[in-house]
């Protein structure tokens, strides 16, 4: 398959790259600062341009998205926008825009998290973003069809107890590994409307 993967050089993103190139895929890594394509999704203009460049493909994966952390006394509505439009709208309009660019039984896999379920304190705008994504991805399932859309939704990850452990207090983490099989579980299955929780 040729996949187009957002947040291709963060954490997460260098483990689903790894496990997609693991398997045969083509993937196109995109990120803000590095990758193979250098663009910015949360504007929609350098989304266009994006799937302009890259033509046709058979699945979108986002790992990537933005929000503030602050304890809720602190955010401004400037706060809660800025996660809106790093989190959710940048996904949103990676399907929106994508839909025509994707093959017609391919699929987008977005990233949401475990804050949607399990709030923390600071985690506001985490969790109203990763629910509003989750909602999202129901309802666009039964409107792309047959393309398929999922997301992940992961904990804190193994690999990143010792820097963000202190917030996760009493949740079990997960190894990057696992995430990344949820990504292949979504991109190679055949469900769709789900949130897998690795």
């Amino acid at each position: 398959m040729k996949i187009l993967l957002i947040g291709a050089t963060g954490t997460l993103g260098t483990a689903v790259r790894m496990a997609l190139t693991a398997r045969g895929h083509e993937v196109l890594s995109v990120g803000r600062t590095g990758g193979d394509l250098r663009y910015d999704v949360a504007d929609p203009a350098q989304t266009a341009d994006l799937y302009e460049r890259v033509g046709r493909l058979d699945a979108v994966v986002s790992t990537a998205g933005d929000v503030p952390w602050k304890p809720l006394t602190e955010m401004t509505p400037e706060d809660y926008q800025a996660a809106f439009r790093g989190k959710v709208l940048s996904q949103v309009d990676l399907v929106r825009q994508g839909v025509a660019r994707v093959a017609e039984r391919g699929s987008f896999t977005l990233i949401t998290g475990v804050l949607a379920r399990e709030p923390i304190p600071t985690g506001s705008a985490a969790s109203m973003a990763n629910g509003a994504v989750e909602a999202f991805v129901r309802a666009a399932a039964i409107e792309i069809a047959p393309q398929r859309i999922n997301a992940v939704s992961p904990t804190v990850f193994t690999e990143s107890l010792a820097e963000y452990g202190d917030y996760f207090p009493g949740m079990r983490a997960v190894d990057l590994a696992d995430v990344a099989q949820a990504y292949l579980r979504s991109v190679e299955g055949a469900q769709t409307g789900q949130v897998y929780v690795p």
